[in-house]
């Protein structure tokens, strides 16, 4: 079992891009929050393939800590 953290960011036009920072490229969208998870799960699936399919390591974000700092404008 794999673990990644993505990051969702919302787009000025609708819809949200979907990043797995731990996987350099791998980038998706969807029109609502649910369909960029799926589509970012279907992106990291296809991206661990092609990695196993080279004989790559495959990352993933199990021994990741994630924090969030909010800092105020100076």
């Amino acid at each position: 079992m794999y673990t990644y953290k993505i990051h969702l960011h919302k787009e000025a036009e609708g819809g949200f891009t979907a990043t797995v920072p731990v996987l350099p490229g791998c980038i998706t969208y969807g029109e609502d929050v649910e369909q960029a998870i799926a589509m970012a799960k279907e992106a990291i699936e296809l991206y661990i393939e092609e990695l196993k399919e080279r004989g790559e390591v495959v990352p993933d974000d199990s021994n990741t800590l994630e924090y969030s700092l909010n800092l105020e404008a100076v």
